[in-house]
């Protein structure tokens, strides 16, 4: 495939799910309240990850009303204090704009729960995370500058968006498969979801 048939097929992607955003009032309400509360925390590396835009992906491309928000996975990555208690204390802080099923957590220690070298940034621990189409976070920045009040979709997708567009799930190489296996059958994917297809 040519290149620009390669890029014409990511704006294509990317506008889908700028579009499928913007429909979905609670998550584009989630979008709009993190980036306010990051931006006052001071905290540049973050995303709204995993299931947030997984499932808002394959709902559409099934037809599909968006399922209710279990969780909203908050990442961020700050090396200066990586403590469980500033994350209870930036979920407090969306919770009071927004009460939704926040989880924040800094990948700046998460490397010691999953037994990897320390990570570099948001997008270096999505690198790690089992299955490939998970590892993706979205969030909402200035346009021009911090005192702008228009917004563009930063999209961050280690595997690129192709594998989530086109309906596959695969393991990551990095992950032991079992652990990927777990996950499918704990998470019913291939019940809810019967266009999928594992794949490696």
């Amino acid at each position: 495939m040519a290149i620009d048939q390669l890029q014409q097929g990511q704006a294509k992607r990317l506008s889908l799910l700028w579009l499928w955003l913007q429909q979905d009032e609670t998550r584009l309400a989630a979008l709009m309240v993190c980036q306010k509360v990051m931006q006052q925390q001071g905290i540049t590396d973050w995303l709204i990850s995993a299931g947030f835009i997984r499932n808002l992906i394959w709902d559409n491309l099934h037809s599909m009303t968006s399922q209710p928000l279990n969780d909203i996975d908050v990442i961020y990555w700050r090396d200066n204090n990586p403590s469980s208690a500033e994350d209870q204390a930036i979920e407090a802080l969306l919770v009071k704009q927004i009460a939704l099923p926040w989880s924040v957590k800094n990948q700046a220690r998460m490397h010691l729960r999953n037994g990897d070298m320390p990570y570099i940034s948001c997008a270096d621990a999505m690198s790690f995370w089992p299955e490939k189409q998970t590892a993706i976070g979205v969030k909402l920045a200035s346009i021009d500058d911090l005192t702008s009040a228009e917004f563009q979709l930063q999209v961050t997708s280690v595997f690129g968006l192709s594998c989530l567009f086109d309906l596959s799930l695969s393991p990551n190489p990095k992950r032991d498969k079992a652990i990927f296996n777990h996950r499918v059958s704990q998470k019913g994917w291939l019940i809810h979801y019967s266009k999928l297809l594992v794949t490696e």
